[in-house]
């Protein structure tokens, strides 16, 4: 497994000290949580695997020598491998099974909460097991805008608080509560940052 790069996870939004150390907070957790990764799904260098919303770099950042094929909703040029652009609300053009793992890191929660049944349905047609990762409501930080206790309040205030984070243009972004990731997903395990659940994480392994 490699070392999480130094690449800057907070490079669209507003530079500033909070940036600068969230990344590199995030970056090291990252790095922490993928070394797991493949201990609880079972998945190998062999083993097919689609990340979902895969961003620029995704799960290569930390396996890059493994048989990984990005899907995002914009094109990514810089995507150092197979990349997919498709929406998965819209179908994504793969069969039934066709990979071992579906890994899902941080987007589920960019998902309208409606539409998110749909979300997971797809991403588990598309794959025997899966890795789903996205932060957890009862942690009293929103990670995109860093700010405090900002996923808790209703929609008006958020967007107005919203202004003085370091996500830059609203977002409406759901956290996701334990409950819901069961349903959608099955019991996931708690990632903690000392007492407190950071995020949670649903594994069916491969």
């Amino acid at each position: 497994m490699t070392r999480p790069s130094s690449e800057n996870l907070y490079a669209t939004s507003k530079q500033g000290w909070r940036a600068r150390a969230a990344s590199s907070v995030a970056l090291r957790a990252r790095g922490r949580r993928h070394e797991r990764l493949f201990a609880l799904t079972g998945a190998t260098r062999e083993s097919r695997i689609v990340d979902i919303g895969c961003g620029v770099l995704g799960l290569r950042r930390h396996a890059p020598d493994h048989d990984i094929t990005g899907v995002d909703r914009v094109p990514r040029p810089a995507y150092p491998g197979p990349l997919v652009v498709a929406d998965v609300l819209a179908g994504l053009p793969f069969a039934d099974g066709e990979f071992d793992l579906a890994y899902c890191s941080s987007v589920i929660e960019h998902i309208a909460p409606e539409d998110r049944a749909a979300f997971a349905a797809e991403l588990r047609r598309v794959a025997r097991g899966w890795y789903v990762q996205t932060p957890a409501f009862s942690f009293p930080v929103e990670p995109h805008a860093l700010l405090p206790f900002a996923h808790w309040l209703p929609v008006r205030l958020r967007r107005i608080y919203w202004r003085i984070g370091v996500a830059g243009d609203w977002e409406r972004i759901e956290l996701l509560r334990r409950d819901e990731m069961t349903e959608l997903f099955g019991e996931p395990l708690a990632e903690r940052a000392g007492p407190l659940v950071k995020s949670w994480i649903s594994v069916r392994p491969v």
